[in-house]
Formats: structure tokens, sequence, C-alpha cells
């Protein structure tokens, strides 16, 4: 029988933090937010949403091929992510691609095929692995009420490393995004710079995979820092509106959750589209009225 949801806040935050798996879940939840929203922010600007789905679905092989070779699955995922990350940057070499308005026509094919390898050969891992199979659902949709304390402390290591990295290279990174003839003008490294973000989005992928799953992460990546840009194109105020947004997002799903009978991810993901209508419609209504002053 599932909890029920009081009238009294208090009462059910207190009985939301009852359970040691809950609190993990909120915590890991809380992680995950502001790495997906920071990176995800970059991504969105970057027009590589199609690259973020594309890593999103090599976690998927990454695991089930760890599995299938008796490793840890998190090994599984920071590999294959990594590896395509690689691959995707390596195949549209010269295209300077990865910022707005250049050469997508490599990079569509590119990522592509990388996003069929990657899809074919996860459902072989899995054909091959019986053990496996049981937890398909797992590695698809995630695992939020699962997360141990040592994967919570793993995933904060691994964030405090990503968004380092994206903190040290804030300036060239936005000026590459906005101005790439511009950044090579200036002699800024373009191509390292793309290749940079591709791992560290990789990177972000792999461990936010680990508890929303292959599918589900897409929907943090995308739709908070999306959202945030249809209020704001001001980079700082649109980093702070992300996290806000993808925080909301994860903590109302796993309390809505908790005190329901239908998973957390389905919350997440309908709660992240609700909010990139909101400010789509907002931005909508907003250029009307602009227009019509």
């Amino acid at each position: 029988m599932s909890p029920s949801l009081s009238l009294n806040p208090v009462d059910d935050f207190n009985a939301l933090t009852t359970y040691p798996f809950m609190v993990n879940a909120l915590e890991a939840g809380t992680i995950i937010a502001v790495l997906a929203a920071v990176v995800g922010w970059y991504m969105v600007l970057r027009r590589q949403s199609f690259a973020g789905h594309t890593l999103s679905v090599m976690a998927f092989p990454g695991a089930a091929g760890a599995a299938l070779a008796g490793l840890p699955t998190a090994l599984g995922y920071y590999l294959a992510c990594g590896a395509a990350a690689v691959f995707m940057r390596g195949g549209r070499s010269g295209s300077g691609l990865g910022s707005p308005g250049r050469g997508y026509g490599t990079e569509t094919a590119t990522i592509a095929t990388v996003q069929t390898v990657g899809l074919a050969a996860g459902f072989l891992f899995l054909s091959l692995n019986n053990a496996v199979l049981g937890g398909t659902e797992t590695l698809l949709f995630g695992t939020f009420l699962g997360v141990s304390r040592g994967q919570v402390l793993t995933l904060l290591l691994v964030a405090i490393a990503a968004l380092a990295m994206v903190a040290a290279a804030t300036r060239p990174l936005l000026l590459e995004t906005i101005d790439p003839e511009g950044a090579r003008a200036r002699g800024l490294p373009v191509a390292a710079l793309d290749l940079g973000f591709l791992l560290v989005l990789a990177l972000a992928v792999a461990a936010t995979s680990q508890i929303t799953g292959a599918l589900l992460v897409f929907a943090l990546l995308v739709a908070p820092p999306a959202a945030a840009q249809q209020l704001t194109m001001r980079p700082g105020l649109g980093l702070v509106l992300s996290v806000v947004f993808a925080l909301a997002v994860v903590w109302l799903g796993l309390g809505v959750a908790y005190f329901s009978i239908w998973p957390v991810g389905f919350y997440v993901t309908s709660f992240a589209f609700a909010l990139y209508l909101a400010a789509r419609l907002w931005h909508t209504t907003a250029r009307r009225r602009h227009r019509g002053d």
C-alpha cells in the first residue's frame, strides 16, 4: 500500500525522508539534476541535442556489454559513452561541428551511425546474457529508488569533476559556441573545445544514466535547459534557471512517485515536458505582446 499524502507539508517531508533509500534517491537526484542542467544548457545552446541523445543510447550497450563481460556496469556506461564521443568528434573532423549553423550533414550521418550500431550491440549483448534480461527495465528506465550510498558518493565526485571542467572553460567554450569563426580567429583551440565538451557530455550522460536509465536521461538533459533558454539567453541567469527547473522536476517526480503507484521516471518525464511547454507558451505570448507594442 502506498503512503498517503496529507495536507501537512512537514509530515509529508518527514514521511518522504523516513527511509534511507529515499534519502539516497533525493541526494542522487539532486546531484544529477545540477549536472544535467549545467551540461545540458551548453548542449542545447550548441545544438547538440542529437549527440546527447545518441550518448544516452550508448549507455544501454555499454552497461549490457559490461554485464556480459563480467565487469561493473558503471564502467560500461563510462567506456561506451566516452568512446562514442571520441568517434563522433573524429567522424566530423574538419567540419568544425558542434557550434550553431555549421556542417550538420556530416554530424547527422556520423551520429546516426553511432546510434544505430549502439542499439544493435545493446540488443545483441542482452540476447547473449540471460542474466541481464531481468534488468532490461533498469537499464532503460533507471532505478532511482535502488541507489546505494556508494553510488551517491561516486556521482558527487563525477559531478564535481565535470562541473569543474565546464567552469574552467566557460569563457572560451561560450565564445566558441556562439561565434566559432571569431573563436578560431582569436586562436582558440576549437577542435579541442568540441572534443572536450563532448567528453564532458559523455561523462554527464554516463553518470546520470545509472540513475535515470538510458532512455530517461534525455529528459533532464534537454527539457530544463531548453525551458530556461525560452525565458532568457543570458548565460548566468539561464544556467541558474536550468538548475532550478531540473531540481524542481526531480524533487517533484520523486515526491509524487513516493505517494503514488506510478514509477518515478513517468513523473520526471511528464513534469519536464510540462515545464518546457509552459516556458514555450510564455515565450510565444511575450513575443506576440512585444510585436503588438
